[in-house]
């Protein structure tokens, strides 16, 4: 566009129209509204593809763990590892079956524990033992059934760590992003750059919410209510309607929240011990309602935020 042209002196017409439009995007000639409002969309792309990616995994894990139970179905049903996709549980799944286990003697076991686990094992020992106990209970694997099963979970699982590569390359995109938008949300413990980012980018303007109520709304936290007469239900269901993206990032947030959190840990376990079903659900999204009340606060009047302990003092 030459030097002192305006578009105001181009003819109005949808094919002009759009060219100009174009011209805005290709060189950012753009208000400060719609700058903003693509940061969003821009930050939007990433964490929505993040959100899939994870539930994906999830699936994937979940797959694996039935098709785990073919080959040893000991492991399945009582893993002696704190997590079944640890470096050392998949050594042992990878690498060992239940005749293996079974038949190996005890001090390679716990020589292959230790290497495999970094010697980050207390009582090694133990496991290994455990660990042949579980083989010798486990049923074996036809020969014919066991090179398909054993390629499947091999497969599987490369597609879960492939998976999880693409997230920390998401993860780290979206904290470069963070970098460059203005927001408190960070000074709470627990909310990282990711969960930031995966509110910020489906809140947008929060002066679009008038209150947290609202907000809570749009996210699909509310509550049906049961009612006739005197008699009110204590058992009320979850409107299934909302962000289902924003509702995952206030959850997420509040899962890890709770664990910093004095007054957040408290308002969960009391929501936790109100019912004997479902607890850690019901008292993760209830925790997550009381953030909604909090996260609209901060973006609103861009203060950091201050732990209950601290504002006593």
């Amino acid at each position: 566009m030459p030097e002192g042209f305006t578009s105001n002196a181009l003819p109005k017409n949808d094919k002009v129209d759009a060219w100009v439009i174009a011209d805005h995007l290709r060189f950012g000639r753009l208000p400060h509204e719609m700058q903003e409002t693509l940061i969003y969309d821009a930050l939007r792309r990433l964490t929505r593809t993040c959100f899939h990616l994870v539930h994906e995994i999830a699936r994937n894990k979940t797959y694996m763990l039935n098709q785990l139970y073919l080959k040893f179905s000991g492991l399945r049903q009582d893993n002696p590892f704190s997590d079944t996709f640890g470096a050392t549980s998949i050594a042992v799944i990878e690498e060992l079956d239940p005749g293996i286990i079974a038949d190996i003697p005890l001090e390679e076991l716990v020589e292959f524990l230790q290497e495999k686990g970094r010697n980050r094992f207390a009582e090694p020992e133990e496991i290994a033992k455990y660990l042949k106990q579980l083989a010798r209970n486990s049923y074996r694997l036809d020969k014919v059934m066991a090179d398909p099963v054993n390629l499947s979970l091999s497969v599987i699982l490369s597609t879960i760590q492939h998976m999880e590569s693409q997230v920390k390359r998401l993860d780290k995109e979206i904290e470069r992003m963070m970098k460059g938008i203005p927001q408190t949300l960070t000074s709470v413990k627990g909310i990282g750059p990711v969960y930031a980012a995966g509110l910020i980018a489906e809140i947008g303007d929060i002066h679009r919410f008038d209150d947290h109520h609202a907000l809570a709304k749009y996210a699909g936290l509310v509550w049906t209510q049961y009612q006739s007469g005197e008699y009110e239900s204590e058992n009320t269901s979850r409107m299934r309607t909302g962000n289902k993206y924003l509702r995952y990032y206030l959850v997420q947030a509040s899962d890890a929240i709770r664990k910093h959190d004095t007054e957040y840990k408290a308002f969960y376990q009391k929501k936790y011990h109100e019912v004997t079903k479902h607890q850690h659900k019901r008292a993760l999204v209830l925790t997550a309602r009381k953030l909604v009340r909090l996260v609209h606060s901060l973006l609103r009047t861009k203060q950091l935020y201050t732990p209950k302990e601290e504002r006593r003092e």
